[in-house]
This record gives C-alpha cells, sequence and structure tokens, in this order.
C-alpha cells in the first residue's frame, strides 16, 4: 500500500509542471477572455444576449456546423478507404499510401490554399482545361464560397483522420475475418458487417479530430472563402481586430471552447478511452 501511494505521489509530482504549464499558457489566458466577455463594453450578459439574438452571428454558427460536418463525413470515408489501402494492402500499395499521407505535412496550410485558389480559381487551371476542351463554356464558381472552403478544408484533415483509423484497422482480429470468410461470408459481406464495425472506435476518434479542427479553421476559409463564407474563427478576428467588438469576440470564443468541450466530454463518457488509441 505505501510503495502504491509512494508511486502515486511521485507521478503526481512528475505531472505537476506540466499542468502548471498548461494553466499558465492556456487555462489563464481563458479566464481572461472570459473576464472580457462579461465586462466589454460593459458589465453583463448582453454580449451572450446578442449571440442569441443577432442574426450574423447566428448565421456563421450554423454555417461553421454545416461546414464542418460535411468536411468530417467527407474527410473519413476518404481516409477510411486510403487508411485501407495503407494498412492492408500489398508493399507497393502500402508505400504509395504513405507517401500521400505523410507528405501533406511537409506543406504549409498556408502554401496548400493558394495552391488550390492557382487551380479552381475562374482562370485557375481546372477552369481552363475544362474550357479547352469544350466541356464548359464560361468559367465554374469553384472558390470564394462553401464549396472551395470544403475542398480546401478537406484536403488538409484527411491525414489527421488516417492516423486513429490505421490504430484500430492494425488492432483488428484477421482471425474473425477468416472466421466469417469460412462461414459463407462474402467479401463485400464481411468488410461491411464484420471490419467496419470493427473499426467504429477509429471512425469515431477520426470524427471528433476532424470535426473539431473544422470549427476552429481559420487560413484555408479566409483564403478560399474570400470573404463570403466566413465562418467563426474568422467572425472572432474580425470583431477584434477589425470592428473592434471585443466583448462579443471573446463571448464567441468561450461558446466555441464550450461546445468543443461537451464535445469531448461526451465522446470520453460513451465511448472508453482505449478505444481511441
Amino acid at each position: 500500500m505505501k510503495a502504491y501511494l509512494s508511486d502515486r505521489m511521485g507521478a503526481a509530482l512528475l505531472m505537476a509542471p506540466l499542468l502548471l504549464f498548461l494553466g499558465a499558457a492556456y487555462a489563464w489566458p481563458f479566464f481572461g477572455v472570459v473576464n472580457w466577455s462579461f465586462t466589454l463594453p460593459e458589465p453583463g450578459l448582453g454580449q451572450y444576449g446578442t449571440l442569441l439574438s443577432d442574426p450574423l452571428v447566428q448565421s456563421v454558427f450554423v454555417r461553421t456546423l454545416r461546414i464542418a460536418a460535411i468536411v468530417t463525413i467527407v474527410s473519413v470515408a476518404a481516409a477510411y478507404a486510403i487508411t485501407l489501402v495503407w494498412v492492408r494492402g500489398t508493399p507497393a500499395q502500402r508505400v504509395i499510401a504513405e507517401f500521400c499521407i505523410l507528405v501533406p505535412f511537409w506543406i504549409s496550410v498556408l502554401t496548400r490554399a493558394f495552391g488550390w485558389v492557382a487551380l479552381l480559381s475562374n482562370r485557375g487551371l481546372f477552369n481552363t482545361w475544362l474550357q479547352a476542351i469544350g466541356f464548359i463554356s464560361e468559367p465554374l464558381t469553384l472558390v470564394r464560397n462553401e464549396f472551395g472552403v470544403i475542398v480546401g478544408m478537406t484536403h488538409f484533415l484527411i491525414p489527421f483522420a488516417v492516423f486513429p483509423l490505421a490504430s484500430s484497422m492494425r488492432s483488428l482480429d484477421d482471425r474473425v475475418l477468416l472466421a466469417a470468410r469460412g462461414l459463407g461470408s462474402s467479401r463485400m459481406r464481411t468488410f461491411w458487417s464484420v471490419f467496419v464495425p470493427m473499426t467504429r472506435s477509429g471512425i469515431i476518434g477520426s470524427a471528433l479530430i476532424v470535426f473539431v479542427f473544422s470549427l476552429g479553421f481559420f487560413v484555408t476559409p479566409a483564403i478560399l472563402g474570400g470573404g463570403r463564407s466566413v465562418m467563426v474563427a474568422e467572425l472572432i478576428y474580425l470583431r477584434i481586430f477589425q470592428s473592434p467588438d471585443w466583448g462579443l469576440g471573446a463571448a464567441i470564443s468561450v461558446v466555441l471552447v464550450l461546445f468543443v468541450g461537451t464535445l469531448m466530454a461526451l465522446l470520453f463518457r460513451y465511448v472508453r478511452p482505449k478505444q481511441l488509441i
């Protein structure tokens, strides 16, 4: 018993500097933002009342949730296919999949966003090519709207969705799949009825990572949205640095943090943490 308490005490002492650092770096500034939301421009709950009554703020929150949901679905579906090749493909397929997963991490988000602008703009490569082959007569509007934002965010977030899925797939017992095949199940039925349900924890983990990242995305929506598809992070920036309306910007930040915290709490309430490793 003494040895157990001693080990726990030692672990607590080792964790103390990290907890103090996190408190100083994150918690203390966050409490300052909370204070702004209640005191600027005047004390009270006026800024939170604005969140509930201002159509502009409400439309931005709805747009953010809609884009985040679409990006999450598309990213996790694409990541699932890539991860399947990476984990269960031939050696050559695995090398190609690993290359596609890791190379995006070497390119900054800003560079990728401007790359998509070069591809999708009215005079970009994609529209120019479609007009050259006679498929379209007028350029398609693919940027400065929600479509461009979704494309850029999905491209950035797919690699982040791969790793929880890869962990889940690698921990799967192949004997279960062999047993299903031995009982007469087809490859497709084995995949949908056995393989996919057994990787559910990876799907949930990937979806959470992508959705949380999507809620706070700033650079890609600002560039590919062109100010026409403003999301929450950009709205906070506009209220803090351009309006300026620090109180409302702080209130939006607090609501966003609480929403993400609620998502994390629900995840660890209904999904065992070890399932996400």
